[in-house]
């Protein structure tokens, strides 16, 4: 269902309380800037879980969340949007949480055929002898990153089970639960999710050791570059395992899926952004515009879908 754009207030929820806060800001503007392009009323709120105002305002005929991270992607934001029967873009609460805690994550990609890096929770309960065996039985290499944190925040990549252990427990106490996943060699490659349809495959190629946050909003030599899965069945596999996660967990309107591509063409699917970047350097618009799509065209698709969502549920 399509909106006519000029009826329709739309505020753009932005900033919140994580580590995430300043490229969220960024998103925000962007956001705001392409609905008011696409001939939207546009209101902007920088918001915290003590500063909802906005919420307040009966003007508002929908809400776009494009908060990242703590308080924008775990759930919070929407199950309070949900209990104010608010209209809003973007996944719901569920399956935001889902996707944003990445053990918990795992557990779903597992209903499906697309394979996930094994990994395991950090607990210091564990003996240091016992977790060594258990890590050398998981992998050579090694993913220490954070459960509940996006782009790339606090991850670390080391080579032996000791290792792993110490920046575990540096991450625990910087971040609050961490894992160890197996470290999968391969190609990074990211598909969007844009109501139901996986747009271009990206490839990531950074002069970094992963993408990192660095790499994501900082390095202009980090490369994003299309039509380098020249295998079609791959490039169909990814694709479909994209789709696949994103129904798996619930998604709706839009996400982007994160995979290494294995040295033997195997899709590891690593996480599910919920609210993905809207920044110059983000994929999601990237992706989209690849398809066609202007950045007005994606924010306003985003609002339609929202918008259609409520059509279906009040019938």
């Amino acid at each position: 269902m399509e909106t006519s754009n000029d009826k329709i207030k739309v505020a753009v929820l932005t900033g919140g309380i994580g580590d995430e806060r300043e490229i969220s800001l960024q998103s925000g503007k962007c956001v705001s800037e392409a609905l008011r392009q696409a001939g939207f009323n546009v209101a902007t709120a920088d918001i915290r879980p003590d500063k909802l105002d906005i919420l307040q305002d009966e003007s508002i005929d929908l809400f776009f969340p494009a908060l990242h991270g703590q308080f924008g992607e775990d759930g919070q934001l929407q199950q309070i949007l949900e209990d104010k029967s608010l209209v809003y873009t973007g996944s719901g609460p569920t399956a935001s949480y889902a996707a944003f805690d990445k053990m918990e994550s795992k557990k779903f990609f597992a209903e499906t055929k697309v394979t996930a890096p094994a990994a395991i929770e950090f607990d210091t309960r564990i003996e240091n002898g016992k977790l060594t065996e258990q890590l050398r039985y998981l992998a050579d290499r090694f993913v220490v990153k954070p459960i509940r944190q996006g782009s790339s925040v606090g991850v670390s990549i080391v080579s032996s089970p000791e290792e792993a252990i110490k920046t575990a427990v540096e991450t625990l106490d910087k971040f609050g639960s961490c894992m160890i996943e197996e470290f999968v060699p391969g190609r990074e490659v990211t598909v969007g999710v844009l109501c139901g349809r996986a747009l271009p495959i990206i490839e990531i190629r950074t002069k970094s050791s992963f993408y990192d946050y660095h790499a994501k909003y900082v390095d202009e030599q980090t490369e994003f570059l299309f039509d380098t899965i020249t295998r079609p069945s791959t490039a169909a596999r990814i694709s479909k395992a994209a789709i696949d996660c994103f129904e798996a967990l619930g998604c709706r309107h839009f996400a982007r899926v994160d995979f290494i591509l294995s040295e033997d063409d195997i899709p590891y699917v690593l996480e599910v952004n919920t609210i993905p970047g809207f920044t110059t350097h983000s994929l999601l618009p990237k992706a989209a515009a690849k398809a066609g799509f202007l950045m007005s065209d994606l924010c306003k698709k985003i609002v339609d879908a929202a918008y259609s969502s409520i059509v279906e549920y009040q019938r």
